[in-house]
């Protein structure tokens, strides 16, 4: 398997629980490397740009306001298959969906505070790392 790298975000329901250090350890135990990370706090206008994708969805203005309702952490995690990987240690969508010892299943709070977000595909990976850093800051 290839070596990738992936956008993890840990959302204001996480952060506001102090659930970054726990997250984390959930990765690194999977064999993903933290290679950036910074907490920021988005406006609406950033979230909504980052979440551009889903504008025409119903769900859009409660995403967008709900990712600028509080500081989020921002990463880049790289390792062996890392896209994949990251989306098996977060766990389905809805927590209740949610494999046990997933980071959804522990420590989701509901469909739309669910914690985490992480890159679908390579792709979507490689635009959502450069919306959050610059080539400098991701350090292998």
């Amino acid at each position: 398997m290839a070596t990738e790298r992936t956008l993890s975000i840990i959302k204001p329901d996480a952060t506001k629980r102090n659930l970054t250090g726990k997250i984390n350890a959930k990765f690194e135990d999977a064999g993903l490397r933290i290679v950036a990370q910074k907490r920021i706090h988005l406006t609406p206008a950033q979230a909504g740009e980052f979440y551009k994708v889903h504008a025409e969805r119903p769900f859009f203005a409660e995403l967008r306001d709900f990712m600028a309702s509080g500081p989020v952490v921002v990463q880049v995690l790289e390792g062996d298959g890392a896209i994949a990987k990251n989306r098996e240690v977060m766990g389905a969508t809805n927590p209740k969906d949610a494999a046990p010892g997933t980071v959804r299943a522990d420590f989701a709070e509901s469909v739309g505070e669910n914690s985490v977000h992480g890159s679908d595909a390579p792709e979507t990976a490689a635009e959502e790392i450069a919306y959050f850093f610059a080539g400098l800051e991701l350090v292998g």
